[in-house]
């Protein structure tokens, strides 16, 4: 008798919404699982809609269809067991699971822990699940649940673990990306094995998805919550492992505090799948793949949600303003990686208060990195708008902010202009310390289609751009542009702390402000003096409404602005 239980994990990147294109994209996995004889492919959080499907789920019609296209993709499973996330349409809407077997739904799991915190907000759209279950697979105890649900510690699964029998808990995902996000995910879930005394298997989608990025990054856990094995990272996978049942079954009868626990544990359902395990020829060998460097883990996140940004928007080439800053020399390299050289083109914009310096390391980043520039002067176009807005409205007025934003704009246009003419897509160069204080220009610098670093403090973007330097080998950014001090160049002699403090200063006060929700006071007591942390205030409660305005970007810090964070334009709160 087969006591191997091999088990897959479809770690796939779907498209919200294309109902055609990712039943395919699940039918081709499963193919590929049944050829190495597994007994169940999991796929992962509403895999089959894309995540989140926000107001889509709106609409009657799209419902329908995501359960069409379900009975479909189950009339072609005939050898596995296969999982899939999709959205049951009952008296309401629920984010479930079906279990698929031989041609048919055997079984439909309904999330029952709706999250609606930070970018998710699930109270909008779902009913949450109420009954519990447990599926007999050839003999092995399951336990399906979906993404929250195995965050609690006294989630579903420890009904299926207790009440249920489970040897094996199967938790099915859409968790987005943050930095740091993946290594507190793993010791949550390392904690829910071990607390149960089960295989804990955990699969995650991949892929962008508008402001959104998921890292996949899926794994296994034995019942003493140690790591079995790990999925690539922002890559589709398709992870297998062979499972020891008997080994739960023997570390379950050798710990009576479990077994106490479970006569006050009530027993769901259980629904039966008649059918012996697969004989398996060859031994699945397990893998575990490595976890990335923070910068490269960062790097990849931002260069997945771009590439999937503009691909899955049917864009195929990029336009960037290329300064010779520091900026947008992070964002083309990006570009480049996200999209290839052919794709990306780089348009340098001078005027009179541009250094020569600029324009020549903004040249030479280009051909370090393959790509095609234009050289767009704006200064004839600034001296027109100087000259009539002279004329008839501004008269005496000495020039101030007005003219430096008009330069910004002048470029925005030019920009905006490639963009209608060729159908290429505007990548905007702001970063979040930039975004946070407001000093960006609205209609200028923050015009475009996609703001890739846009949740990446400016400490960040000093960091990343020195780590593409040395993961390359070679001096793809040039040197000279991480030794000049950081300026709009909008002015003479500008420079970015004329403005704003030291970056180092202001980006720490800015993530205990805007991630941590540090009070005035409690920001004083990490030794800023209180001047400049009014200042700081100040400036990110003003320009909530330039916000609101700006292009997405991907989310890759704790708390983005826009889905995280979304405070009222019209606010008269002082914390101070």
């Amino acid at each position: 008798m087969e006591t191997r239980f091999r088990l897959a994990l479809a770690q796939i990147n779907p498209t919200v919404g294309d109902l055609k294109g990712n039943s395919a994209k699940i039918l081709d996995f499963i193919h590929r699982a049944e050829e190495k004889n597994v007994d169940l492919i999991a796929f992962p959080e509403l895999a089959l809609t894309g995540y989140p499907p926000e107001d889509l789920l709106l609409k009657p019609q799209f419902l329908r269809e995501n359960v069409e296209y379900l009975k479909k993709i189950a009339d072609s499973v005939k050898k596995s067991t296969v999982v899939i996330g999709f959205v049951d349409v009952k008296e309401d809407i629920y984010n479930a699971l079906a279990v698929i077997h031989d041609g048919e739904v055997r079984g439909i799991y309904h999330k029952t822990l709706l999250p609606n915190y930070g970018v998710f907000d699930e109270f909008r759209y779902f009913q949450k699940g109420t009954k519990i279950n447990v599926f007999d697979i050839g003999g092995v105890r399951i336990g399906f649940n979906i993404c929250e649900d195995i965050w609690y510690p006294d989630g579903p699964h420890l009904i299926q673990a207790l009440g249920g029998n489970a040897r094996l808990i199967v938790n099915i995902s859409a968790s987005p990306y943050h930095r740091g996000g993946g290594e507190a995910r793993e010791k949550m879930l390392a904690t829910r094995a071990q607390e149960c005394g089960v295989i804990l298997a955990y699969v995650n989608c991949v892929g962008g998805q508008d402001e959104l990025v998921f890292d996949g990054r899926s794994l296994v856990f034995d019942e003493r919550g140690n790591l079995l094995a790990r999925a690539k990272c922002f890559e589709e996978d398709l992870l297998l492992i062979d499972l020891e049942i008997e080994k739960v079954l023997r570390t379950y009868l050798q710990d009576p505090t479990r077994r106490q626990m479970k006569l006050n544990t009530p027993a769901p359902e259980l629904i039966k799948i008649e059918e012996g395990l697969k004989p398996k020829k060859e031994e699945c060998i397990s893998r575990i793949e490595g976890v990335l460097p923070p910068e490269e883990e960062m790097l990849r996140a931002l260069i997945l949600g771009t590439r999937d940004y503009v691909r899955k928007n049917h864009f195929e080439k990029v336009v960037i303003g290329m300064s010779g800053g520091i900026d947008s020399s992070l964002v083309a390299c990006i570009a480049v990686e996200a999209l290839g050289k052919d794709n990306v083109i780089g348009v340098i914009m001078p005027s009179q208060y541009s250094s020569s310096a600029s324009v020549e390391d903004a040249t030479l980043l280009a051909k370090n990195l393959g790509i095609k520039t234009i050289l767009l002067p704006i200064q004839e176009v600034f001296d027109s708008y100087r000259k009539v807005l002279k004329e008839n409205v501004f008269k005496d007025l000495p020039e101030d902010v007005t003219e430096e934003n008009i330069q910004a704009r002048i470029r925005g246009n030019f920009l905006m202009a490639l963009s209608n003419k060729f159908g290429w897509l505007v990548l905007t160069t702001g970063n979040k310390s930039e975004m946070s204080c407001g000093y960006t220009t609205l209609y200028g610098d923050m015009a475009g289609g996609f703001a890739v670093i846009k949740d990446v403090y400016k400490t960040q973007v000093y960091e990343l751009a020195h780590w593409i330097n040395k993961r390359s080998g070679k001096e793809i950014i040039p040197q000279r542009i991480f030794q000049k001090p950081p300026s709009a160049e909008l002015r003479p002699n500008q420079t970015d702390q004329d403005t704003l403090p030291p970056y180092e200063k202001l980006d720490a006060i800015l993530k205990a402000y805007v991630e941590e929700e540090y009070s005035f006071q409690e920001i004083l007591e990490m030794g800023f003096d209180e001047e400049t942390v009014k200042k700081v205030i100040k400036m990110v409660d003003r320009n909530e409404y330039k916000r609101r305005q700006a292009p997405p970007g991907i989310k890759v810090t704790p708390r983005a602005f826009g889905r995280d964070r979304r405070l009222p334009i019209t606010n008269r709160y002082l914390p101070f």
